[in-house]
């Protein structure tokens, strides 16, 4: 894996780079839609490569792992064969599904023991058995085994955390050079930099993460409940240590505000569910603020989506009719609000890489930010 930096904004912290692996090149900034399970939830490939057209999606490996389990996945030639994808993947490591699973899960020096959420079965991720996932898996970017965090975290026990991800990371390091990729092409470890929302253990856990002089590098552990004040302090004290000439990847972030604000900050790469997750319940982002099209005001409103103007889809809908869709309960109304969603952050994270190579990116944000907090 290659990265390039192109230009660094004169007023902010802002990067517009370009990554190249043996799947392509990801335009960063970036936003990797997220494909849990081999999909992005109610959006066709097709439309996923021809209306929002990511250079990368994110797979889960705690999820591939349960189902439809590496074995499959191996005969079917990795990921990218199996969900037929020529474009570059993602997968995370499962430590922040460990973290989801507290009630039933057991962490330990060796690893994790967890039961499955499919069936109540027992299972162990250690980090030499989550880079054999990943292996099997295929994704061209791969993530280190690590513990996620809760917020709020006691000191001490985030103290102790760190230094146990810090061992997993060297675990996983060790263990990959032992197993090598399987579908022909290389793939590209991230450590990931923890530490709660304690400046010294982030600074730490950065330091000891840039050491590792991996192809890129990943801040973990955010997101997770914090005020938004707290996730921007830390990614700064971060990104401000982390190599400048290596992609920061700011896992599971966020909302369009947050997005444009870390990147600001110096973060390359982001994912999150918001925006399917959302556009199922009818929310939508736009350029000029956020819609609920569930409510009666967009009944008669027969204006495009975007009150901008902006289209993510080859046909125009209007306001009025997506929201007859989601009334009637109708799946295509889901999907269609699922693709604007994804288009408008893939819209937004292009456009904010074009401001900062023209140079506007502080102005242009500011105002993007003031328009987005508005309830249409």
């Amino acid at each position: 894996m290659q990265f390039e930096l192109l230009k660094t904004d004169e007023k902010t912290k802002a990067r517009a780079g370009k990554i190249t692996t043996d799947h392509g090149v990801i335009e960063t900034p970036i936003f990797m839609p997220v494909g849990t399970v081999a999909s992005v939830k109610g959006v066709h490939q097709r439309e996923l490569k021809e209306d929002i057209n990511p250079d990368i999606i994110l797979g889960n490996t705690y999820h591939l792992y349960l189902r439809p389990q590496t074995a499959i996945l191996e005969k079917a030639g990795g990921l990218h064969k199996f969900m037929n994808w020529d474009r570059n993947i993602l997968t995370d490591s499962g430590g922040y599904q460990v973290y989801s699973l507290a009630a039933n899960r057991k962490i330990k020096e060796e690893g994790v023991k967890f039961k499955s959420h499919i069936d109540g079965s027992y299972h162990f991720f250690s980090p030499e058995n989550v880079m054999e996932i990943q292996r099997s898996i295929g994704a061209d970017i791969i993530m280190a085994f690590d513990e996620c965090t809760p917020y709020p975290c006691d000191y001490q026990y985030a103290k102790r955390s760190l230094a146990m991800t810090h061992r997993w990371l060297d675990r996983c390091i060790s263990h990959l050079e032992k197993v090598p990729p399987k579908y022909g092409y290389s793939q590209s470890l991230f450590p990931i930099v923890q530490g709660s929302v304690y400046k010294d253990l982030r600074q730490q856990s950065a330091e000891y993460i840039a050491s590792k002089g991996a192809d890129g590098n990943a801040i973990g552990g955010l997101s997770v409940g914090e005020p938004a004040e707290e996730m921007y302090a830390m990614t700064e004290v971060v990104c401000d240590i982390l190599p400048k000439d290596k992609p920061r990847y700011l896992m599971g972030v966020g909302t369009p505000i947050n997005i444009l604000e870390n990147i600001s900050l110096g973060v390359d790469m982001f994912d999150c569910v918001m925006p399917t997750r959302n556009a199922r319940n009818g929310m939508l982002f736009t350029s000029q603020g956020v819609i609920n099209i569930k409510n009666k005001k967009w009944e008669d409103d027969f204006s495009p989506i975007d009150p901008d103007g902006h289209t993510f889809v080859d046909v125009q809908y209007t306001k009025a009719y997506l929201r007859h869709l989601f009334a009637a309960n109708e799946y295509l109304g889901k999907q269609i609000a699922s693709i604007h969603n994804l288009g408008f952050y893939l819209w937004l994270v292009r456009e904010a890489r074009q401001r900062i190579l023209a140079g506007d990116f502080s102005i242009w944000k500011e105002q993007m930010i003031r328009q987005m907090t508005t309830r249409l």
